[in-house]
Order: structure tokens, then sequence, then C-alpha cells
């Protein structure tokens, strides 16, 4: 058993039927031209702003990715300047050390040589005060022996001839 009430909610309305149709219809034209194309520009910009943040963030990417590779050949360029300014560093470093030794021996040896002659100098002066000396004790014992026979410059004639008969060393 049904109530009358119920019935009536069951059993088709044309009327109510038609009515329906044209409230959707309104609701339809309403929305089409208020509320669809709002949201579906609002949808669309919205897909526009995703997209251009994607492809800023593509182009940031590939930026950082060109700088990072330009920092590492940055970075291994600076490497091999640092490499080569240390060698040419050491390479003049060495060759200051060599000249330094090469100056320091040629110095030595004009030392050397100096001192050499210096010392011949010396031998030579001493020789000579040597046969001053030897020539002086020459006469003195010869002018004690020969006091009365010959005077002292005859004497000192004498031992030069004989001192320069002697050989030099």
């Amino acid at each position: 058993m049904m109530l009358p009430l119920a019935a009536g909610l069951l059993s088709p309305n044309p009327g109510l039927i038609f009515w329906t149709l044209v409230v959707f219809t309104i609701l339809l034209f309403l929305l089409s031209k208020f509320a669809w194309k709002p949201i579906t520009a609002s949808l669309t910009e919205r897909e526009k702003t995703i997209d251009e943040s994607i492809r800023r963030a593509e182009n940031a990417l590939a930026e950082a990715r060109q700088l990072q590779a330009n920092n590492e050949a940055a970075r291994r360029d600076a490497e091999a300047q640092a490499r080569r300014l240390i060698a040419e560093a050491n390479e003049a470093a060495e060759r200051v050390r060599t000249d330094r030794l090469a100056q320091l021996d040629t110095e030595l040896a004009a030392r050397r040589q100096q001192a050499e002659a210096e010392l011949e100098r010396q031998k030579q002066t001493l020789r000579e005060e040597l046969r001053t000396e030897v020539a002086d004790l020459a006469v003195q014992a010869a002018e004690r022996i020969l006091r009365e026979k010959m005077d002292g410059t005859t004497q000192r004639r004498l031992v030069d001839d004989f001192l320069a008969t002697l050989p030099k060393n």
C-alpha cells in the first residue's frame, strides 16, 4: 500500500518535468554565460602560468648546469695555471741557485788566485830578506876573517856575486 503523497512523487508529472527542464536550461545558460567562461579562462591561465613556471625552472636548471660547467672549466684552468706558475717559480729558483753557485765558484777561484799571488809575493819577500840577512852574515864573517885585507865594499861585492850564482830556490 502506498501513501497517496508518496505515490505522487514517484509518478511522472509532465508539468514538473517541463519546468525542471526549463530551470535546468536557464541554469546551464547562466553558468555558461557567467561561470564556465571565467572558470575555463582561469584554468587556462593557471595552465599557462604552470607551463611558464616549468619553462623558467628548466631554463634556470640549464643555466645552473652551464654555470657549473663553466665554473669547473675555470677551476681546471686556474689549477693548471697555478701548476704552471709553480713550475716556473721552481725553474727560476733553480736558475738563481745555479747562477749563485757559479758566481760563488768564480769568487772563490778569484780569491784563491789572490791568496796564491799574495803567498808567492810573501815568499819572494822572505827570500829577499833571507838573502840579505845571509849576505850580511857572510859579510860580517868574512870581515872578521879578512878584516885587514879587504874593505866592506869589496866584501859586499864578492858576497853579492856569490849569491847571484846560487839557485833562486
